[in-house]
This record gives structure tokens, C-alpha cells and sequence, in this order.
């Protein structure tokens, strides 16, 4: 026993300690892009040529410049690769949680993160959230990534937040995956099995927009209108401190710098 003891005290505390402190993360990691329309001024546009999904943007109808959208972007980085003039860079920032679909349209503003609840849901689920998760035709990337979030390095309960088995225990839905004709049923059934209040969130580029599998005749381009989505978690997929940070700002307990 004594051994076990010694071996544990060595090891230290595991657990790490976000929100009060960022994590780090490596140089390698993209995070969340920028982009400066300014210098896009009569470019041919090799970086939506680069794009697989066709979330750049060249000539924005709102702004009339260049645009991208986080919610179809898979942050493979070739656009900033592509372009000649700098006008795209990836800033290595995890925090990319909104609450707006439209909020994940960059152009060029500064990027709205995630808002919490309005006040009478947030005063139920603040410090107990129960989560159903589904699958809805996902690649198991954004699933293992959401999985992991149970592991001690992040330890999500330590948050009173907990994925539970059944709908009819859950005060939320976690959507993934670009919603297959085959999951449709499912995810539709899952929902209306929730009890009301209830929370709806997208995680990855396919739940919210369909992704690479956008406009395919066996997709329904993601869950939003299907379900009545309170937070957008882009990527592809997303890192857990940026599916953890969406459910912290969801809750009003994220990090707020």
C-alpha cells in the first residue's frame, strides 16, 4: 500500500487546471484563423481554389470581400498555404465556440465567442448538465475527441457536466457527424425524448454544416434544422479544449480573456 501511496504522490496532480489557466498547446495545433480582407483586393483567389469544402468566401455578399466559415472549415490550413498575401493565418487560439451560425462567418471582425444561456436556462443546468450524445453518420474523430473529455486530464465532471445513456435522463443533445439519411430518425427520436428545457449542441465542421459531406444526396448538411442549436463547436475535428471551453461559455463559467 505504501508503495501505491509513494508512486502517487510522484506523480503529482493530473488533472489540468482550465479555465483559471490556459492550456498550451502545440506549435502544430492551427487554432482559430484570421482573416484581413484588405489585402485580398483584386486577387485571383488561390485560397478558395485550395479549400475542399468551399468555406472561403472571395466576394462576400454582406461585406463584399473575403469571407470564411468556420462552420464548413476542416482547418487543413491549405488556404493559408495558397494565398500570396498573408491575408490568412491561423492563430493557434482554441477558443472557437459560438453561439451564432453566423457568428462563425469571419470577415474580418473580431470573432464573437460563444454567450451563455438565456438566465432562466441557465439557472437550471448551471451546475448540473446532463448530455446525450449521438452520432449522426460521424467518422468516430469528433466522438473520441468529446470522449476523451471524461479522461482526468480534463476531468468534465469536475464541472457537473456528465454524457449519460438515455435521452430521458439528459437535459441536452450532442450532435455529430453531418446527419446521414440513416441517423435522421434517430437524431429526431433523441430529441423529442429530451424533457424540456432542454439544450441542443453541434460539435464538428459536419454537425453544423455537413462539412465534406455538404449537398451529398444522403446528408442533411448537419443538425440545425433539425434541432434548435444553443452552441456551435467547430473543427474537424475540434480539440477538447475547444468542445470544453463551448460548454464552459455555454454555462457562464468559461474563460473570459
Amino acid at each position: 500500500m505504501i508503495q501505491h501511496i509513494i508512486a502517487r504522490l510522484r506523480q503529482g496532480h493530473r488533472t489540468l487546471p482550465y479555465p483559471k489557466r490556459l492550456p498550451e498547446l502545440p506549435d502544430r495545433y492551427p487554432g482559430r484563423p484570421e482573416i484581413d480582407p484588405s489585402a485580398c483586393t483584386d486577387c485571383p483567389g488561390p485560397c478558395a481554389l485550395a479549400c475542399p469544402t468551399g468555406a472561403i468566401t472571395q466576394r462576400d455578399p454582406l461585406s463584399g470581400g473575403l469571407s470564411l466559415d468556420l462552420g464548413r472549415c476542416l482547418f487543413c490550413t491549405d488556404c493559408a498555404a495558397a494565398c500570396p498575401r498573408g491575408a490568412i493565418r491561423f492563430t493557434g487560439d482554441f477558443r472557437l465556440a459560438a453561439s451564432r451560425r453566423e457568428a462563425l462567418i469571419l470577415r474580418g471582425q473580431p470573432f464573437e465567442t460563444a454567450l451563455p444561456l438565456p438566465p432562466e436556462r441557465l439557472a437550471l443546468f448551471k451546475r448540473s448538465l446532463k448530455l446525450r450524445q449521438v452520432s449522426a453518420g460521424g467518422c468516430n474523430a469528433c466522438e473520441l475527441d468529446i470522449n476523451v473529455l471524461n479522461t482526468l486530464v480534463f476531468d468534465l465532471g469536475r464541472f457537473g457536466i456528465q454524457f449519460v445513456a438515455s435521452p430521458r435522463h439528459a437535459d441536452g443533445l450532442v450532435a455529430t457527424g453531418p446527419v446521414t439519411q440513416n441517423m435522421r430518425l434517430g437524431l429526431e427520436k433523441t430529441w423529442q425524448a429530451l424533457p424540456s428545457p432542454r439544450v441542443a449542441v453541434a460539435v464538428g465542421a459536419c454537425a453544423i454544416s455537413g462539412g465534406p459531406y455538404a449537398g451529398h444526396a444522403e446528408s442533411a448538411d448537419g443538425c440545425a434544422e433539425l434541432v434548435p442549436v444553443d452552441l456551435y463547436v467547430p473543427g474537424c475535428s475540434p480539440h477538447p479544449w475547444t468542445i470544453l471551453d463551448g460548454f464552459l461559455r455555454l454555462l457562464g463559467r468559461g474563460e473570459t480573456g
